[in-house]
């Protein structure tokens, strides 16, 4: 008989954000994740930042102008702990939908005021937080409020369908990384994606299908990519001029959810600018059929040419030797506090 792999269904959340309100935003998250469980989505896809916004107000105002700094501060004071309360709220509606979930979040640091990071959430059935992955390089306006991840958080991670993996809008499309994980051997890939790109350049659709594809022809794998979109609340409270108000009422501008199968085909999309959920019915052997002709990180590829070495350890900035109230302690003569930023994550390897 031999092996199973079996038809997974799969959704991409296309939705906007309760703009700069976690609470609400995580309700939303929550409500339809239990929606797309009710369907019989097995793994489902959230936008990036869609706790509690992703910072597109740099699209429209000076970075260091009054409303900017008004909506930074507003997304920090809103932004989510990992784990917390809102990962708590995420992780039973991942367990009630029995589904692997990936969402994304602006992401603080438990006891700092001043550093976000721009993170993917991910989630297993059984309502367990399973790891974190932080962008590893924030892309235009988003650094000025967003810090890079590290090696410690990137990677596939496992599930009963396999390697699974995500990525956050432009890292679908660093060729490094996208190799990496088709050398973790991933099968089903989710991309979180904001609600528009900048005023200038290609829709954000056009980057969607085109990066969706490609991730799809590279490595073999699924390919769900899970866009926002823009409602009356965010256009009310970015206060754009009236060029840029126009823009976020233009259709084209926003939207674009894809999901791709391993033939780079588009097998349910795009969608338009509107609020929905997005699904399709995933063969899992088609991806065997189609590394059988190009295993990029296998049969296809040449490791006495070409080689990629990751560090999976975050640099430690802080360090304390020789602490009086550790040295007081029977027992001990240091006292190495736990790096701040980092949540324990049982999947990451030593330094190589």
């Amino acid at each position: 008989m031999g092996d199973v792999y079996g038809t997974v269904k799969v959704a991409a959340v296309q939705a906007a954000s309760v703009f700069l309100n976690r609470e609400g935003s995580t309700e939303k998250a929550c409500r339809l994740i239990r929606e797309a469980g009710a369907q019989g989505a097995r793994v489902i896809g959230f936008p990036e930042g869609f706790i509690p916004a992703h910072p597109v107000w740099y699209h429209h105002h000076a970075a260091t102008g009054a409303v900017a700094n008004k909506l930074a501060v507003e997304l920090f004071k809103n932004a989510v702990e990992i784990p917390g309360p809102e990962t708590d709220a995420l992780c039973a509606a991942a367990r009630d939908a029995n589904a692997y979930v990936v969402v994304g979040v602006c992401e603080k640091l438990p006891n700092t005021t001043g550093t976000l990071f721009n993170s993917q959430v991910y989630i297993s059935p059984d309502g367990r937080l399973i790891r974190k992955h932080q962008k590893i390089m924030p892309t235009v306006g988003e650094r000025i409020v967003h810090m890079g991840g590290y090696g410690d958080t990137f990677g596939a991670f496992d599930s009963e369908f396999g390697p699974m993996s995500g990525l956050i809008c432009g890292e679908n499309s660093n060729p490094l990384a996208v190799f990496a994980l088709i050398a973790e051997g991933t099968r089903m890939h989710v991309m979180s994606w904001p609600n528009h790109f900048p005023t200038s350049g290609d829709p954000l659709r056009n980057r969607v299908a085109i990066d969706s594809q490609a991730f799809a022809q590279m490595s073999k794998a699924f390919v769900i990519s899970a866009c926002g979109t823009v409602d009356e609340h965010m256009i009310e409270m970015l206060k754009a001029s009236p060029e840029g108000e126009k823009f976020l009422r233009d259709p084209n501008c926003c939207g674009g959810s894809v999901i791709v199968d391993p033939m780079s085909r588009i097998i349910a999309g795009p969608m338009g600018a509107e609020e929905g959920i997005l699904y399709a019915d995933c063969n899992l052997e088609l991806g065997i059929q189609m590394k059988l002709r190009h295993d990029f990180a296998g049969h296809y590829n040449r490791p006495d040419i070409f080689q990629l070495h990751i560090n999976r350890a975050a640099p430690q900035l802080y360090r304390v030797h020789n602490d009086p109230a550790a040295l007081a302690a029977p027992g001990s003569d240091e006292r190495l506090p736990a790096p701040p930023r980092q949540l324990a994550n049982p999947d990451s390897d030593a330094a190589e």
